[in-house]
């Protein structure tokens, strides 16, 4: 009952992620961020981030059927946002790849 959230470092070559899993009923939450932006399981709703908060230009990216952290870094991204774009994060990039160009 107390496992409910777990943190870890992740390390991608030379730098570190924060990794963030958060157990909830018949789902979890998968998220692995940097300072300047993260990866998510499916539950990201990459359209809200691109059309309602673009003005914030959060860089981001969505992976879907996860089930683990070491999935999501290994899982192609299904969507990106528009800022995540910019950064040469595109939709069938690993998500480990994605961390990098956003160290």
């Amino acid at each position: 009952m107390f496992d409910l959230i777990q943190m870890k470092p992740i390390y991608i070559g030379e730098s570190v992620a924060m990794g963030i899993e958060v157990k909830l009923p018949k789902t979890t939450l998968l998220v692995i961020t940097t300072d300047k932006g993260y990866i998510m399981c499916g539950a990201l709703d990459v359209g809200l981030l691109n059309e309602r908060l673009s003005d914030r230009q959060i860089i981001a990216a969505r992976a879907v059927g996860v089930k683990t952290l070491d999935e999501l870094l290994t899982a192609p991204l299904e969507s990106v946002t528009h800022t995540a774009e910019d950064f040469g994060i595109t939709a069938g990039m690993v998500g480990e790849e994605a961390l990098l160009r956003m160290m």
